[in-house]
């Protein structure tokens, strides 16, 4: 099976932009702005295809580790230090995946200037040509909004000349000043950023039964869990368990390997919701707790527009979804719901029930299991999943599955 990376990658830089927006008040669609600009201005310079890609993506991803930084920082006001770990973490996260070229220090050195006052005082001649690009484009959307209908083309075009050699470098400044045109500025408006980017970056296929696979899982499940305190381990949690029962059952590794992702990506639309609903400790409103039910429609879209994903998508969106149909979000009942989006539910139900959460503390399987029990005698979740749950995991203490080891991915 193969799947399109550069969609992927896309959706999960759409739902980062959520999250800065949220932490930073970043601009709309920003991953992809970059993403854009920075493929324009490698074609300008007459970079290579593949070195273009892989900045392009670096742009999509630069703040990946922004929900870690968020984590770190929450209760405490050395934020500096944190800021440079989100690069940090955000390089080593980015260097997972199945990249076309040389990544060294793309995310790393995205809040570099050409005069060395940025976050690791590197100078123009020590950043990397990719990170000088991305770091640019960064700063002027930032800068200037380009989301926006009619931002000021000339005004643009003389601040970034007037910037070079200071916070942005010579070969950057160049290009960008270039490239800023009446025609680029409407490509990365809000309403055509995603069609100018589907004609500058072509498909890029992998193959589900791979080392990026496993990586990606991994990478995803750490930038879902880690926008709450109280999730996270949930996606990862939720992603070694269906690979343990998946194994249980006697599924063939490629099949393993697609519940794996889905169960990694299943929270993605938790990254819409805003941290003061997800961490609240107290009972939710009506509309708070509307609010956290519409994460799994969220993850709906958002894997939605990924070709050759309408399985994985299925699996991910399905895990509240009930056999009598009183889930959500698209209400489906037994007939709607195959074996492996009922034991998501399963696995969703235990891994939330056995985790600390705001509303109660963690539990062992023994306190666990008679709450699953009863929802398979309401006729809520599959009684046969159920004691196989039962029977699989009594083997874990406390419900810690290791995650599987790169070797037995593949």
């Amino acid at each position: 099976m193969k799947i399109r990376m550069d969609q992927l990658i896309q959706s999960i830089g759409s739902a980062l932009d959520i999250v800065e927006n949220e932490v930073f008040g970043a601009p709309t669609n920003h991953g992809k702005r970059l993403a854009l600009m920075s493929i324009l201005m490698c074609k300008q310079l007459g970079m290579s295809k593949d070195e273009s890609e892989t900045i392009a993506y670096g742009a999509f991803l630069h703040d990946n580790a922004l929900t870690e930084f968020q984590a770190a920082t929450r209760g405490t006001s050395n934020r500096k230090k944190h800021f440079e770990n989100h690069c940090i973490d955000g390089q080593i996260n980015f260097e997972m995946l199945p990249l076309k070229s040389d990544p060294t220090g793309l995310v790393m050195y995205h809040h570099e200037n050409a005069n060395g006052t940025g976050l690791f005082k590197l100078t123009e001649a020590q950043i990397p040509l990719g990170a000088q690009l991305i770091a640019c484009a960064d700063h002027i959307d930032v800068s200037h909004r380009l989301q926006h209908e009619s931002p000021d083309l000339d005004y643009i075009r003389k601040k970034i000349l007037s910037r070079k050699g200071t916070r942005y470098t010579t070969i950057a400044a160049d290009a960008m000043h270039t490239i800023m045109s009446h025609e680029t500025l409407a490509m990365l408006r809000d309403e055509n950023i995603k069609e100018a980017l589907a004609e500058h970056l072509p498909a890029w296929h992998i193959d589900v039964n791979s080392k990026a696979m496993y990586n990606l899982a991994t990478l995803s499940a750490r930038i879902i869990d880690f926008h709450s305190d109280f999730t996270k381990r949930h996606s990862s949690g939720i992603a070694n368990k269906a690979w343990v029962m998946s194994g249980y059952y006697n599924f063939d590794q490629e099949k393993r390997a697609k519940i794996y992702l889905a169960a990694a990506l299943h929270d993605i639309g938790k990254l819409v919701i805003p941290n003061e609903i997800l961490d609240k400790p107290g009972k939710l409103t009506d509309d708070e707790f509307e609010t956290i039910k519409s994460h799994v429609y969220h993850s709906f879209l958002i894997l939605d527009g990924i070709d050759g994903f309408e399985e994985i998508r299925n699996w991910a969106s399905d895990h509240h979804e009930k056999l009598d149909g009183t889930g959500y979000h698209f209400g489906k009942n037994a007939d709607d719901l195959d074996f492996i989006s009922r034991m998501m539910a399963v696995t969703d139900i235990y891994q939330a029930v056995i985790e600390e959460r705001p509303y109660h503390e963690a539990r062992t399987h023994e306190e666990t299991m008679p709450i699953l029990r009863h929802m398979a005698e309401k006729g809520f979740v599959d009684a046969q999943i159920v004691a196989d749950f039962d029977h699989v995991m009594a083997g874990y203490e406390f419900g810690h599955v290791p995650t599987p080891t790169i070797d037995e991915f593949l």
